[in-house]
This record gives C-alpha cells, structure tokens and sequence, in this order.
C-alpha cells in the first residue's frame, strides 16, 4: 500500500503564548487552500487563546484549474462518486489528526474539526468515525457524503455538531441541510443548524459568530476577551 500524502498549510499558535491545549483543524473548500480557512483563526482566538489552529491544503492539485487543492474530485458529482472520493480522503485525514494529538499530547475531546463545503463533509465524515468523541464539529456550506443507512453503520461516535448554510447557495443547495440534519439526529448526535438568509455560497460574519459561540460552549472555558 502506498505512503499516504502528508498534509500541510498555515498555522496559528495560541494567543496566550503556551503549548496548545486545544486544537482546531480548519479543512477548505474545493479549489481553495489552507490559507482561505485560516483567516477564521483570530476571531476564534478570542474564545480559546490556548488552542492551536491548522489550516491544511487538501492532499491532491484541484483537476479543474491551475491552482488550489481538493480532497476528491468534483468533476463527476453523482453521489457514489462523491462518496468515494470522501472515503478515499478519509485516512489521510485521519492520519494527519492522529500525528497532530500525538504531536502535542492532546486527546480527541481538545479537538474540533471546522469545515466548509469539501472540508465540512471530510469533517463530518471522518470526525463521526473515530473511536474516540472529537469535542466538536463545525459544518460550513456542507453535506453528508453517503445516505443514513450509511451513517448508521458506519458511526463510531457522537460529537455535537453545528451546521450553518446560506439561503442562496447555488453550488451545494440548502436543501442538503435538513437531509444531513435529520440524518445526524437519527443516530443520536446532537446537532443545531443554521440557515443563513441571502448568503450564498460563503461565510458571513453571522457564521463566524455562530462558530465561536459553539466553539465556546464545546471547548472554552474561560472568558471572551
């Protein structure tokens, strides 16, 4: 079997200027890079100074222009083939979680997971098949890849999840929401969601704003400055 690809891309390190005790993993869209998620990372800072922030590239060239990453391609969207490229990225992803805890003595309950779109469902995907319950997991513009019967025998834990979606996204339709939402509630997983009236496919300040207030509530537990 070959070596799996290493991820790598910008990093933020706590604010209060010690050894991370929390850790969020920021996982891009389709096209984009590290650098496009890790802009999130100052105004998270301020819920959970002592947490580390990694914003990885996706591990493959986007195939569909010159420049960005992707976690699978787009290029045929029927969902099997979706599904599978989630399932092919999802131990590259894995691995690269497991080196970060190990790296810096952390467990999986110091760690969240933040997605958009691409990265929300290797977010969900992978985060909902790990042994071991992640603190949290922020879903951005994202869907499940696979149905519910999938999910069901698939699942391995049950962190909470957030999921925010724009009223107007023209690329993953806000329709995806309430399927996903269902899903994840079917299963026993705590789950809020969010629509976002007249956003499109994007964030806006109410979706930062809701992040941190999850983010919070899963892993702070001091103050906002």
């Amino acid at each position: 079997m070959p070596d799996l690809p290493t991820l790598s891309g910008p990093s933020l390190p706590p604010a209060d200027g010690g050894p991370p005790r929390k850790l969020v993993i920021l996982l891009h869209g389709v096209g984009a890079d590290g650098n496009d998620l890790i802009g999130l990372a100052p105004y998270f800072q301020h819920i959970l100074p002592d947490a580390l922030f990694v914003s990885p590239n996706a591990p493959y060239a986007f195939d569909m222009a010159p420049f960005g990453y992707q976690w699978f391609s787009l290029q045929d969207l029927q969902p099997d083939t979706r599904l599978r490229g989630t399932q092919a990225a999802a131990p590259i992803l894995d691995a690269y979680i497991d080196s970060l805890l190990t790296a810096h003595g952390l467990s999986e309950d110091k760690l969240v997971l933040v997605g958009f779109s691409q990265g929300a469902m290797m977010a969900l995907h992978v985060g909902l098949r790990r042994t071991t319950q992640l603190a949290g997991i922020v879903s951005y513009s994202g869907m499940l890849a696979g149905d519910q019967a999938l999910l069901a025998s698939e699942i391995k834990s049950r962190p909470p999840v957030s999921m925010t979606h724009g009223a107007e996204d023209p690329v993953l339709p806000v329709q995806a929401l309430p399927i996903a939402v269902a899903a994840l509630k079917s299963v026993g997983i705590e789950v809020e969601s969010h629509v976002r009236p007249g956003l499109g496919h994007g964030l806006d300040e109410d979706c930062v704003y809701l992040g941190m207030d999850f983010l919070k509530r899963v892993l702070g537990d001091g103050e906002t400055e």
